[in-house]
C-alpha cells in the first residue's frame, strides 16, 4: 500500500489467489482528477471458487454483508458486501459467458 497524508490510502493492490488482481485508491479532492469517483460509487464482481470461505473471512474481518450466500438461478454461488467507503462488491463462482472466438 502507498499511504498519503495521515492514513489516506493513495494506492493499494489486491492480488487475487486465483489469479489477477484489483488496484484501488482513495477519493482525490483535486479539481483536475481524471477519475472523479466519489466514495460509494463503485461496484465490482469478483470470481472465486471458494465463496463460502471468502464470505466467512470477510464477515470475520468486519465486512458488511449485504447479500447473504445464495445459489442463483444461473448457477453461481454468490454473496455481496459493502466496503468501508460504501462501495459494493459481489463475489461468486459465475465466470461469465464463454468467449466467442
Amino acid at each position: 500500500m502507498v499511504f498519503g497524508e495521515g492514513e489516506r490510502v493513495e494506492h493499494a493492490q489486491l492480488s487475487w489467489p486465483e489469479g489477477g488482481g484489483i488496484m484501488l485508491g482513495s477519493v482525490r479532492e483535486a479539481e483536475d482528477d481524471r477519475w472523479p469517483l466519489r466514495p460509494g460509487t463503485f461496484g465490482g464482481y469478483v470470481v472465486t471458487d471458494r465463496p463460502d470461505e471468502l464470505c466467512a473471512r470477510a464477515r470475520a474481518a468486519g465486512a458488511e454483508i449485504i447479500e447473504e450466500l445464495n445459489d442463483t438461478d444461473y448457477g453461481s454461488r454468490s454473496f455481496g458486501a459493502r466496503d468501508p467507503e460504501g462501495n459494493l462488491w459481489s463475489f461468486g463462482t459465475y465466470r461469465g459467458e464463454p468467449r466467442k472466438v
